[in-house]
């Protein structure tokens, strides 16, 4: 972590939440004691690396998005600036209704909300209230950008009276200077995955390798065909593939070594936490993810992914009409991510055809010849390790038809077994009693 970046973040905000401390003052003075004071300038801002300067400076920013921003920042960094506002208004015996804010359920702080805002940057003047609102609305850089944005709020309710929310990618990079990377949790279903192979550890058939290669050459070339070469206009941003193929080929292993060559992010989305069979919760449960996700470089990897992404069942009760939406919303969110979206499954056709059409890439991964077989028997154990006389690596690809996965797990069993008799040798009968493990998971024998 840069603890210089640090510093000078720490140093930029220092300044400006004491800017924001005089700018409430004098609106707190404006309003009960009728003066009038005008707002002290915003301090100027070093032209150094702090992040918060060079989004100023980047966006252009305006005196007003610049309250704004502070105001959604202070809970976080400097809380009891915003304590002023527990003011309580003497004659009705509660707080000030032009103040906004809310409660939150474990912060003791006050939380703003865009109706506090209006109060210090609007005042009574409609026509700043009401460019307020746009500049909290989808249009503006704040929203489409993922830096700020306003909670919504429940129907019945104002729409400033959601609460101000910066975003954590943000929050991230204002104080540490580094993007945020979400923790697998109850509100991200989602884990980020890598893998120390490479390349060369992936063994494919040529043809899979080649229809692979077609995603590389998407991820290192996207930008430039639409950007520079303008074709934009013509052809949706993002890339969507669809893995299919038996347990264990190298689907999982492929995105992760995408996103590994080009320093990107997989996050595999668990499809356990995003099914939900309340009406609205798994459309919810996947916008956290794709709203997170949205502005980032990310790899989302949607794996079994038959499970979300099946097929649509006729209309027959409210259940199925329901289950039909959620794979249109899908259809959506999909269609419209800027990034790399790979679904993997073991059964092609267990997938909505109405996805197959929006698939630029559908790459089948095969259980593996006796050729890749081999290799792959050669390059799981690890180099130090010796074989029993009698043991031919090349045999044994022939004869027995595993996946990769399958000889992973049968050299780690023979290893440990190695391991408990205290030696480095690789014996016959542990490597037959692996495969037969193997086997047995799938019904089959030796």
């Amino acid at each position: 972590m840069d603890t210089l970046l640090i510093n000078s973040n720490a140093s930029v905000l220092q300044q400006e939440l004491a800017w924001l401390r005089e700018v409430l003052e004098v609106r707190m003075q404006q309003y009960f004691e009728k003066s009038t004071a005008t707002f002290p300038a915003p301090p100027e801002l070093p032209d150094d690396d702090a992040v918060y300067a060079r989004i100023l400076r980047h966006y252009n920013i305006t005196v007003p998005e610049r309250v704004l921003l502070l105001l959604a920042l202070a809970p976080h960094i400097q809380p009891q600036l915003l304590d002023l506002f527990y003011l309580r208004n003497s004659t009705y015996d509660r707080g000030f209704t032009e103040f906004g804010g809310i409660k939150g359920t474990q912060h003791g702080g006050f939380l703003p909300t865009g109706e506090t805002a209006a109060f210090i940057i609007a005042g009574d003047q409609l026509e700043q209230r009401f460019l307020l609102q746009q500049i909290l609305g989808p249009d503006h850089f704040f929203a489409k950008h993922n830096i700020l944005s306003i909670q919504s709020a429940p129907a019945s309710e104002p729409f400033l009276s959601g609460a101000l929310q910066i975003t954590n990618e943000y929050l991230s990079y204002f104080t540490l200077g580094t993007p945020h990377k979400p923790d697998y949790n109850i509100n991200f279903p989602a884990k980020r995955i890598d893998t120390g192979l490479n390349w060369e550890d992936l063994v494919l058939d040529e043809r899979t390798m080649d229809e692979v290669e077609d995603i590389r050459t998407w991820v290192e070339h996207g930008p430039t065909l639409l950007n520079e070469w303008n074709m934009k206009a013509k052809i949706k941003p993002g890339f969507r593939a669809l893995f299919y193929g038996p347990p264990g080929t190298g689907k999982s292993l492929t995105a992760c070594l995408l996103g590994k060559t080009f320093g990107l992010d997989v996050y595999r989305i668990d499809l356990s936490m995003v099914v939900s069979k309340f009406i609205g919760e798994t459309e919810k449960n996947l916008a956290g993810v794709f709203d997170q996700a949205v502005n980032k470089n990310w790899i989302l990897f949607f794996d079994e992914a038959d499970a979300l992404f099946g097929k649509r069942s006729n209309t027959t009760s409210s259940n199925d009409r329901y289950a039909n939406q959620e794979v249109a919303y899908l259809l959506q969110r999909i269609e419209d991510f800027p990034g790399l979206v790979i679904l993997a499954t073991n059964l092609k056709a267990n997938i909505d055809e109405a996805f197959g059409r929006r698939f630029q890439s559908m790459i089948y991964f095969p259980v593996p010849g006796p050729v890749q077989r081999e290799r792959l028997w050669q390059q799981s154990f690890p180099s130090h390790v010796s074989m029993e006389e009698g043991i031919q690596l090349s045999e044994i690809a022939k004869k027995y038809e595993m996946t990769g996965g399958a000889i992973i797990n049968v050299s780690r069993h023979t290893c440990l077994a190695a391991l408990k008799r205290g030696d480095n040798a690789i014996l016959q009968k542990d490597l037959l009693a692996g495969i037969r493990k193997e086997f047995g998971k799938e019904g089959k024998t030796i």
